[in-house]
């Protein structure tokens, strides 16, 4: 959150420090606050104190997410500062609690944005649709909204802040709380972390059967890279659940990333977009994928992947 020259003119912001929140407090003339909930909350407040940030509010309550703490706990904020702006990550936790703040505050919301500029009281928010084929341009004509911004299209924040760091106390209403985390599961699959590799390798629906997987794998063995997949790959049952990279399994940033037969959905891309190089084989010149890739290959990865194996081998 932030408290600028006039209580009307705040921005609050629940994530990371990212370019995001601080490009939007610049452009309202603002400072920027940054909400930081539940949890070990100083540990994470101390990584968040990056350049940019004002001042950091942590709320020391519960261990794990909980929709209804943080929907209390973000209105109580901006009550507490009369923010302008409230900024949530499109994530699943983001997308769990962003709308019930909107509704409580009777804000306008718009979410899984991946640009936004203000011009006087208006803020812009651009939004891909159509399976990232089409941008389009929200315009908010209201004093304040809650918006949700998309991972991966803003640089993070780099440099150690001096922000202020204050503990806000909240009042919870233990009543309102309708769930609790009772246990977690691990992820079975082994020991690979696809998010340490240097290099992956990742298949997507376009394998069209699991036996196929073992051309993928003889490239994977020749670069000495790290097997992953889109999600498709996992909910078939052909790879474990950690090998999943995207939104809704690892985000990963290697030095090298060959998409084989993905497409490129939103929530995949989301995950991966911060590789240092992308390499992308598809039959579709026009999948989403195509677009962010570095070297784009318009082939059949059948007879792209086995020339690729025997060039490296």
């Amino acid at each position: 959150m932030y408290e600028p020259e006039s209580e009307s003119d705040v921005t609050v912001f629940e994530g990371g420090a990212d370019d995001t929140a601080g490009q939007l407090a610049d452009e309202t003339g603002g400072d920027l606050h940054l909400a930081i909930i539940s949890g070990p909350v100083d540990d994470f407040a101390e990584k968040a104190n990056r350049d940019g940030v004002d001042v950091i509010h942590t709320v020391a309550h519960s261990e794990e997410f909980n929709h209804d703490v943080y929907t209390q706990a973000i209105a109580q904020l901006y009550d507490k500062v009369g923010p302008q702006y409230v900024l949530a990550p499109n994530s699943v936790n983001g997308l769990d609690y962003a709308p019930a703040v909107a509704d409580q505050l009777d804000l306008p919301i718009v979410t899984d944005t991946v640009g936004l500029e203000t011009d006087g009281e208006t803020l812009r928010a651009n939004r891909e649709m159509y399976g990232v084929k089409v941008e389009t341009s929200v315009e908010i004509d209201a004093a304040s909204a809650v918006v949700t911004i998309r991972s991966a299209e803003w640089p993070i924040a780099e440099g150690t802040g001096d922000a202020a760091i204050e503990a806000f106390d909240v009042e919870i209403d233990e009543d309102a709380i309708g769930s609790s985390v009772t246990g977690f599961e691990e992820v079975g699959g082994g020991d690979v972390d696809i998010s340490e590799a240097d290099v992956l390798v990742s298949i997507g629906r376009g394998i069209e059967e699991e036996e196929n997987l073992d051309i993928v794998r003889e490239l994977v063995d020749a670069l000495d890279a790290t097997l992953s997949s889109s999600r498709p790959i996992v909910d078939n049952g052909w790879l474990p659940k950690n090998r999943q990279g995207g939104q809704s399994g690892k985000v990963v940033t290697p030095d090298v990333y060959i998409a084989i037969g993905i497409s490129g959905a939103v929530q995949h891309v989301a995950g991966m977009k911060g590789s240092d190089t992308i390499v992308a084989i598809n039959t579709d010149p026009n999948a989403p994928i195509m677009d962010i890739a570095d070297y784009a290959i318009h082939d059949d990865l059948f007879d792209v992947v086995p020339a690729l194996t025997e060039q490296f081998q």
